[in-house]
C-alpha cells in the first residue's frame, strides 16, 4: 500500500505542476477578468438586480417551494446543492492551509479570484441553462460537456474539438469527484473528528501503517451515510442539502463572529497583514520577493478555486436542474454562490485564524500542537476552551461541510458518467463513488489535497476554453434579459439553443 501511495504521489506532482502552472492560472483569472470587463463589472453595476433575484427572492414560493416538475428542483434547492458541494473543507482547512503556506497575503488573492470568479460562475450557469436538455428519464441534464459539444462544437471547424473537450471534461469531472468530492473531504472529516472525539481504545490500534482502527470505522460509517443519500438520486440530495446548508453556514459564521468579536483588537492588524503581505510576503514564505509573491498568489488562487469552484464548470451540473426558465436568473445565483462561499465563509475563517493568536503572520509559526488541518479548531478552542468545545464545534462543522460536499459531487460525477455512458448506467458510478470514501479515511492529508488540486485544474482547462469561446453568446443573452427586465423592451427572450425547448419554455414564461 505504501509503495502504491508513493507512486501516486510522484505522478500527481508531475501533473499538478503543469495544470497549476502559469498557463492554468492565467486561463483561470484571465477568463474572470475578460468576462468582468466585457459585462462592465456586472457583479457591481447590477448589484441590486442580482441581489434582488437571489437573496431578495427567498420568500417567493416559486424560488423556495418544491417543484412538481419531473427531474427538476427549485432555484433555492439548486443553490443549496451547489453550496453543499462548494462549502466544504476548502472553507476551513483549505483557507488555513493557504495561510500557512502562502502567508496572510494568500487571503487577498482568494478575494481577487472570487471577485472575478463571480462572473465566471455567472457565465457558466447562463450557458448551462441555455444548452441543457432532457435525458431519457425526463431529468434536466446540463453542464460544460453540453456547451462544449453543442456550443463550441457548432463553431466552424470545431465540431470534433468540442466533442473531444466534452469527453475530457467528463473524465476529469469523474476523477475530481473522487478527489475534491470524496477523498479530500473525508480525509479532513476523519482527521478532525478523530482529534476532537478521540476514542483511545480504537485510535491506538493500527490496522496497517499509521491508519488506526478508529479512522477506518469512521470511514465506513461515512461511506454508509453517503450511500443512503446519493443512491436516492438528486431529489434526495437536494432535500438534504436545503436543510443542512443554511443551518451550517449560519452556525459557522455566528461562531466565527464570536471569535472575531472576542479578539476585535486584532482585526485591524489582521486586515493590514492580508493586504500588505499580498505584495510583500513575510520571509517565512521563502525564496526571493518574486517567488514569495508567486507562492501567495498560487495558494490564494488554488484554494479559492477549491473553495468556490468558479471556473471548474462543476456547479453548472446542478444549477441546470433548476426549474428556472431564464438562463440569466440562474447565472445570478451563481454570482451569489461565489459571494457566499468565499467573501463570507472563507473570510470568516481567515479572520478567525489571524485574530486568535494560533498563527503568527510575521513568522508563520503555529501554536504548539497545531497543524494546518487543526488550525481553525485551535482558534475556536482559544475562546471556547471548556471541554474542548471549540474543537468539537469545528469538527462538527467540518463534518457537515465536507459531508454535504461529497453528496453534491456525487451528482456532478454521475452527470459526467451519464454523458459518456448513458442514463441507465449512472448507478454504477454512484456505487464506485461511494466506495472511494473509504480511501479518504486512510490516505495522508497532503496527498488527498494534492490529488484534489490536480483534478480541479484538469477540469478547469476544457471548461474555460468553452466559456471564453462562447462568451459573446453570454453577453447577448445577458443584454436580452436586461433589456426586457430593466428597460422594458418588448423582445423575444433567449432561453435555449434548442428551438423546441425555446418554444416550450417561452410559452411557460408567458403564462407566469
Amino acid at each position: 500500500m505504501e509503495a502504491l501511495l508513493n507512486k501516486i504521489t510522484e505522478i500527481n506532482k508531475a501533473v499538478n505542476e503543469v495544470v497549476w502552472g502559469k498557463f492554468g492560472l492565467f486561463l483561470l483569472i484571465g477568463t474572470g477578468i475578460l468576462v468582468t470587463f466585457c459585462t462592465k463589472f456586472f457583479q457591481i453595476s447590477h448589484l441590486g438586480m442580482w441581489w434582488k433575484n437571489t437573496i431578495g427572492s427567498l420568500f417567493k414560493k416559486d424560488v423556495i417551494g418544491h417543484t412538481k416538475e419531473k427531474g427538476a428542483i427549485s432555484p433555492f434547492q439548486a443553490l443549496c446543492t451547489a453550496l453543499a458541494a462548494t462549502v466544504g473543507t476548502g472553507n476551513i482547512a483549505g483557507v488555513a492551509a493557504a495561510i500557512v503556506v502562502g502567508g496572510a497575503g494568500a487571503v487577498f488573492w482568494m478575494w481577487v479570484a472570487a471577485f472575478f470568479g463571480m462572473m465566471t460562475n455567472f457565465s457558466e450557469n447562463v450557458l448551462g441553462i441555455f444548452y441543457r436538455r432532457r435525458n431519457k428519464d425526463g431529468e434536466w441534464s446540463g453542464g460544460a460537456m453540453y456547451y462544449l459539444a453543442e456550443g463550441l462544437g457548432s463553431k466552424k471547424g470545431c465540431k470534433h474539438i468540442g466533442k473531444v473537450l466534452a469527453v475530457l471534461f467528463c473524465i476529469f469531472t469523474m476523477l475530481a469527484s473522487f478527489g475534491i468530492g470524496s477523498m479530500g473531504q473525508v480525509n479532513k472529516i476523519v482527521a478532525n473528528v478523530a482529534s476532537a472525539f478521540d476514542v483511545s481504545a480504537l485510535s491506538s490500534v493500527n490496522v496497517f501503517g499509521e491508519v488506526s482502527l478508529y479512522n477506518l470505522i469512521l470511514g465506513i460509517v461515512i461511506m454508509l451515510l453517503v450511500a443512503l443519500i446519493t443512491l436516492g438520486g438528486l431529489k434526495r440530495i437536494a432535500s438534504v442539502a436545503e436543510k443542512i446548508v443554511p443551518f451550517m453556514v449560519v452556525l459557522f459564521v455566528a461562531g466565527s463572529l464570536v471569535i472575531i468579536g472576542v479578539n476585535y483588537a486584532q482585526v485591524g492588524p489582521a486586515l493590514k497583514a492580508i493586504f500588505a503581505n499580498a505584495f510583500r510576503p513575510e520571509a517565512f514564505v521563502g525564496g526571493t520577493l518574486g517567488a514569495a509573491i508567486s507562492a501567495a498568489v498560487t495558494q490564494g488562487f488554488k484554494r479559492g478555486v477549491f473553495s468556490n469552484e468558479a471556473g471548474l464548470g462543476s456547479s453548472v451540473m446542478v444549477h441546470s436542474n433548476s426549474n428556472v426558465k431564464e438562463p440569466v436568473k440562474q447565472g445570478m445565483w451563481g454570482i451569489f454562490e461565489v459571494f457566499a462561499d468565499t467573501m463570507v465563509v472563507c473570510t470568516m475563517t481567515a479572520l478567525v485564524v489571524l485574530t486568535s493568536g494560533v498563527f503568527d503572520a510575521k513568522t508563520g509559526a503555529l501554536a504548539d500542537g497545531l497543524t494546518d488541518a487543526t488550525l481553525v479548531a485551535g482558534a475556536f478552542n482559544s475562546v471556547f476552551s471548556w471541554g474542548n468545545i471549540g474543537q468539537k464545534f469545528v469538527a462538527i462543522a467540518m463534518f457537515l461541510f465536507a459531508f454535504t460536499t461529497v453528496l453534491g459531487w456525487s451528482h456532478y460525477g454521475s452527470k459526467a458518467w451519464e454523458y459518456l455512458f448513458g442514463t441507465k448506467t449512472t448507478i454504477i458510478f454512484k456505487i464506485i463513488h461511494v466506495c472511494t470514501v473509504i480511501f479518504g479515511a486512510i490516505m495522508t492529508s497532503s496527498l488527498a489535497w494534492d490529488i484534489s488540486d490536480t483534478f480541479n485544474g484538469l477540469m478547469m482547462i476544457p471548461n474555460l476554453i468553452g466559456v471564453v469561446v462562447l462568451f459573446p453568446l453570454v453577453m447577448k443573452i445577458t443584454k436580452n434579459f436586461v433589456d426586457r427586465k430593466a428597460k422594458n423592451k418588448d423582445i423575444e427572450p433567449l432561453l435555449s439553443y434548442d428551438p423546441d425547448i425555446q418554444a416550450e419554455t417561452g410559452a411557460k414564461l408567458e403564462e407566469e
